[in-house]
This record gives structure tokens, sequence and C-alpha cells, in this order.
């Protein structure tokens, strides 16, 4: 019994090292210029079959990096959705959107990649997927969206659409650029990811709830 949980615990550590090593690399080359050599090399493992081993294809990879993420920022959003059940405020919703990422990414310490691996990911048509997949799966995201719904101005359905994407935007590759800067020792425009966050809700506020230009 000693030596099997001997034998998990190291199963486990190794799976930890593959998956630190390979969102660094894709988080700073992107996904389809890092081999699994690459990783498994930069992980430590001296057989260059670890990645597969352990996890598949590079497919795979990427959905195991996304989904250790997003039970930690799950469980933030939970707490959010619980505190603004049944407000009527745009602001609040939005901040459920933001705020979960932007404390997981915080607690993490610094440097950490996950922001460039996501802006990496949702850029290249062949795993954006994962994410959204991951996304959609999440049971507090879904009662953000729907409240968020509730509160929104009668815009049409073309705008709405428009804005959500925007509002995706923003918040993948704002968070990229401030984990980026942060690694580079360069100046950030917000001190604290706290403080990057409430420039996020505003400006993600102010994007909804902006006038639409009547067309002829």
């Amino acid at each position: 019994m000693a030596g099997r949980t001997v034998r998990a615990d190291r199963v486990n550590a190794t799976r930890e090292q593959i998956l630190t090593a390979a969102e660094r690399l894709f988080a700073e080359h992107g996904v389809f210029a890092v081999s699994n050599r690459q990783v498994s090399e930069a992980a430590g493992q001296g057989n260059n079959a670890a990645v597969g081993y352990h996890f598949g294809t590079k497919t795979d990879l990427v959905r195991a990096i996304a989904r250790k993420h997003a039970e930690q920022i799950e469980r933030l959003r939970l707490e959010m959705v619980a505190e603004v059940e049944g407000s009527t405020e745009v602001r609040d919703w939005v901040a459920c959107l933001v705020c979960p990422t932007t404390e997981h990414l915080a607690a993490l310490g610094s440097p950490t990649w996950f922001a460039r691996f996501g802006a990496q990911v949702m850029t290249d048509p062949a795993l954006r997927e994962i994410m959204i997949d991951e996304a959609l799966t999440s049971p507090s995201l879904l009662q953000v969206l729907d409240g968020l719904n509730r509160c929104l101005p009668d815009l049409p359905i073309d705008v709405h659409l428009e804005r959500g994407d925007m509002a995706r935007q923003l918040m993948v590759h704002m968070c990229a650029e401030r984990e980026r800067a942060l690694a580079e020792g360069t100046a950030t425009p917000r001190l604290s990811w706290h403080d990057a966050a409430a420039g996020l809700i505003d400006a993600i506020v102010g994007m909804w709830l902006a006038p639409v230009t009547s067309r002829p």
C-alpha cells in the first residue's frame, strides 16, 4: 500500500511539472511552436514521451491546463455570485465575470503564465473551442450571464453579440498584457490585479451601456 501511494504521488508530481512547463512554454511561444519533447525537457523528464504518456495529445494537454485553472476560478465565482444574487446592477455582474480570474492570477504570485496561455489558445482556431467549452460547463458563469442579461438595456441582437465579443477580448487580452508586463518588469497602468480588475470593469460596463448609433 505504501509503495502504491509513493508511486501515485510521484505520478501526480510529474503531471504537475509537465502542466507547469507546458503552460509557461505555450504562453511564451504559442502552442504549436512548442513540441512535446521541449515540454518534457522543461519539466525535467528524461523520457521525451512523458507528455503523451501522461496526457495524450497536445490538445488533451491544453485542456488539462485550462481545467486546472477553471476549477479554482469557478470556486471564486460561485462565492461572488452568492453575494450579488438578485442584483439589478450591471457592474455587479460584470465584476463576477472579471474578478474571479484577476483574483486567481493575484493568488498565484509572480510570475504567472495563465493569462498569456489563454490569449494564445483563444487566438488559435483549432484550440479556442477548448476554452469556450470549459467556460460553458461552468454553472456559475451561466448564472452570471443570465444575471447580466436581465440588467442590460434592450439592445439589437447583433449589437448584443458584438459587445459580448468585445468584453471577452478585453478580459483575455488586457489580462495577458498585464501579465506580460509583470513578467518583463515593465510598467503597468495599474499597481495591482485588484486595480486592474476595477479598470476592466469600468470599461466593460461603459461598453455595455453605451448608446447605439441609429442606422439609416
